[in-house]
Parts: C-alpha cells; structure tokens; sequence
C-alpha cells in the first residue's frame, strides 16, 4: 500500500496579532485536518483547538479497535469527529460565555487501503493535485458561494466581494451539524492541500499550482504558499497542509 507523508504550517499572517488556525497531522492513525477559528478573540483559537483534539481522540480510539481498513469505518470516524466537536464547542461556550458565538471551519482527510474521505464544514478548503492539474474538492459554505450557485456573481467578483467573509455553516454554531463527505481513489503522486481561507482569499489557483508544480520538497512547497500569501498582504491567520502519497 502506498504510504503518505505530510507537512503543515501555521502563520499568524501580517495583519492579526493572534493565530486562531490549528493543524494536525498523524500519518501513524493516516489522518489530518484543519480548523479555523470564529468567534473573535481566543474563543476561535479555542474551537480549533477542540476540533482537533477531538480528532486525535476519535481516531485513536476507532484506530486501535478497528485499524480504520474500511471505508464504512473510516467514515464513519470521520462524522463521529465533526458530530463530537460540535458537541463539545457549543458545551464549552454554555460554560464560559465570554466564548458565546465561538466555532470554527474545518477539513479533515483520512485514507484506508487507496482511498480517501474528507470532511469538510466551512470555507476552509481541500484540494487535489494530480497529473500537474490542481483541483479543488470542496465547496465553501458560504454567502458568496451560494451567489454564485445563483449565477448572481462570477468567481472573478467572488475574489473581492465584501462579504466573502461570512460563512453559512461552522463546527459548534448549532445544534445540528451537516458535514460534507467527500470520497474518492487517491494515487501515487497525489498531493492533497488543506487550507484556511488565509491562503486561498490572498492566492488563486494558479499560483498554489505553480507552487505543487515545483521541484521544491513537502516542506518547501509549504513555505512557498504561505510566503505567496504574506506577500499578497497577509490579512489572516495562513494554514497550509499538504500530503503527498508516496509511489
């Protein structure tokens, strides 16, 4: 089977004095995930941050009984994550309300025998690149991005809308959660790229693409996107994961 390895950074950005994004990588469980903080303040920070560790905790225990070799376990896993932490944020912010409001965005991809499954909550976002091609998987749950499924605004306007920035769907806003599963085949070569949307609000496509495209290594590729993004102006907390199966 083939093996992956991965690589992620967080980077406060240029313009926030505080870094609200956790990422998590456990090549030994074959998942990984990031969250992005709302809420303002620490309450965000806070949310990521019970993503997760309830993501560590949910496929360790699922890992050890099960070995996550199927996609109906693996899945599985996966919806007992986002299920769980939004239990858990919204009993945190019942218990502190100075975190009233608190949730987060968040992608979490899990492989089994050759294949995957994200979840995916928010405009964070997951995309593939394969064949030199880059592709993004996922679709933002947001008020722009329903604009655009209206055919009231083009990709092009979405890029400086005003309120590109508010989000229909979090971890830990509401009772009742609907996730997005995503499943397919990966192959060797594959990179798989979680962000915040500090990256992809300061970067197109073509530039993360360029930047996969090169000969620079995992960690390198990683450097290169956040860089891109800080010397595009930086205005958010920056999140990059990639990982890459292995031939």
């Amino acid at each position: 089977m083939s093996k992956i390895i991965a690589f992620g950074k967080s980077d406060v950005g240029l313009r926030r004095s505080n870094n609200e994004d956790v990422f998590l990588l456990k090549p030994d469980l074959d998942m990984f995930a990031v969250a992005d903080g709302v809420g303002g303040a620490a309450s965000g920070e806070i949310a990521s941050r019970i993503f997760s560790d309830t993501a560590f905790e949910v496929f360790s225990s699922s890992f050890s009984k099960t070995n996550n070799c199927s996609e109906e376990d693996t899945t599985a896993s996966v919806q007992r994550t986002f299920q769980l932490a939004n239990e858990k944020i919204l009993t945190s912010a019942l218990q502190n309300p100075r975190h009233k409001g608190m949730g987060c965005t968040a992608e979490l991809i899990a492989f089994y025998n050759y294949s995957f499954v994200i979840g995916h909550v928010g405009d964070s976002r997951t995309y593939l690149f394969r064949d030199g091609q880059l592709r993004q998987i996922t679709k933002d749950h947001s008020l722009v991005q329903e604009q655009i499924d209206q055919g009231i605004i083009s990709t092009i306007e979405a890029r400086t809308h005003s309120l590109k920035h508010i989000i229909s769907r979090a971890v830990g806003i509401n009772e009742v959660l609907a996730v997005d599963i995503i499943k397919g085949k990966r192959l060797p070569g594959d990179i798989f790229l979680l962000c915040s949307d500090g990256l992809t609000d300061m970067i197109d496509d073509i530039v993360m693409q360029q930047a996969l495209m090169s000969s620079l290594n995992l960690d390198q590729k990683v450097e290169r996107l956040i860089d891109s993004a800080k010397s595009a102006g930086g205005y958010d907390n920056i999140t990059v994961t990639l990982c890459e199966v292995l031939p």
